[in-house]
């Protein structure tokens, strides 16, 4: 297909991007249903500034029993199922999301492909854009997750993966072979790695050059760098759009994701998800690669933001003294141990 993707990448033509605007489209859909209807709808799916509701507390607002609202939901979406206009108002959307889940490598990540419909749609700077993400992506969730659901496909319950899209009945299941390995790999080699190194990785497996010709396509060469530029995306956006269905697959692994420094590895591992203060020092100092003092290291572990928890001097300077895998550098000052010689 493609031509939809490009006309909006390339040639940057406002009349299909207005076409690709989830928030307008369900507003008029939304024309051609009741108030109750829309109502029930937008709470249940987090629409026109809603957050997502239970059944039971849409159903006290509207003096409703659980099961009517239940009811309600069901009818109202297949009452916009039908509607004549439907297919026209979703053309540019299914036609996009087939586009970039093709240039992909047929599967993304939720949250990955909503990204990316929602930079496309909005068209303002990453400053706007983090306001208004939340609200574009909930839209785009709901046409893809409810009214394209005979083109695209969302699996939620998939071992080896997140949540993901895909084209309809298109078979992806020799990626779960590739993933196997990939993991076994990792696991194999105990040590983070940066994107680039885990593309390698993924290149250099038996199994990826078993289904090489399915993944990566002559055809899978429209530049989407300007896309991946934005800070949404912690790498760079020329090494995503020059592995666009390597990384795609990546992002969408369980258990495989990035930490807060840049690093890939297993969601098990401390250098990927610390929760002990301990560990935080450890990737902080790793990082810098040069002694710090210990209040430095808190304010560094608190503007990383590995989780919720505040970290305080006071903790800090105990794991550093406790822990034998840092060394005293000089009065507050410390080291990794594995920096002497």
């Amino acid at each position: 297909m493609k031509d939809f993707l490009k006309k909006i990448i390339n040639d940057k033509k406002k009349d299909e991007i207005l076409k690709l605007n989830a928030v307008e489209i369900v507003n008029r859909i939304f024309d051609e249903l009741q108030e109750r209807e829309r109502d029930i709808l937008s709470r249940r799916f987090a629409l026109s500034g809603h957050d997502s509701q239970t059944l039971e507390e849409i159903g006290r607002l509207h003096n409703l029993t659980r099961e009517r609202v239940r009811q309600i939901e069901r009818a109202s979406l297949e009452k916009i199922k039908k509607l004549d206009s439907l297919d026209k108002r979703l053309e540019t959307v299914r036609g996009v999301v087939e586009d970039i889940l093709d240039e992909h490598g047929g599967i993304m990540e939720k949250d990955f492909l909503l990204d990316i419909l929602s930079i496309l749609t909005l068209q303002v700077d990453e400053k706007e854009l983090e306001s208004k993400k939340k609200n574009s992506k909930n839209y785009f969730e709901f046409i893809l997750s409810n009214l394209l659901t005979d083109h695209i496909e969302k699996v939620d319950n998939s071992e080896r993966f997140s949540p993901f899209y895909k084209v309809k009945d298109k078979a992806v299941n020799y990626l779960e072979d590739i993933v196997d390995e990939l993991k076994s790999n990792i696991l194999s080699v105990k040590k983070t790695m940066k994107i680039d190194e885990l593309i390698e990785t993924v290149k250099n497996s038996k199994t990826f050059n078993l289904y090489k010709d399915k993944i990566i396509k002559e055809k899978n060469n429209l530049d989407l760098t300007s896309i991946f530029k934005n800070e949404i995306f912690p790498e760079k956006g020329e090494t995503i759009n020059s592995n666009k269905p390597l990384y795609s697959m990546i992002h969408a692994v369980k258990d495989i994701n990035r930490n807060k420094m840049g690093h890939w590895g297993h969601d098990s591992w401390p250098e990927v998800k610390p929760k002990r203060i301990s560990d935080k020092i450890y990737l902080i100092l790793n990082e810098e690669g040069k002694p710090m003092h210990f209040t430095e290291i808190t304010e560094k572990i608190n503007k990383v933001g590995f989780d919720h928890k505040k970290a305080n001097a006071g903790s800090v300077h105990n794991e550093l003294i406790l822990d034998d895998r840092y060394i005293l550098v000089d009065r507050g000052i410390y080291g990794l141990k594995t920096w002497q010689k």
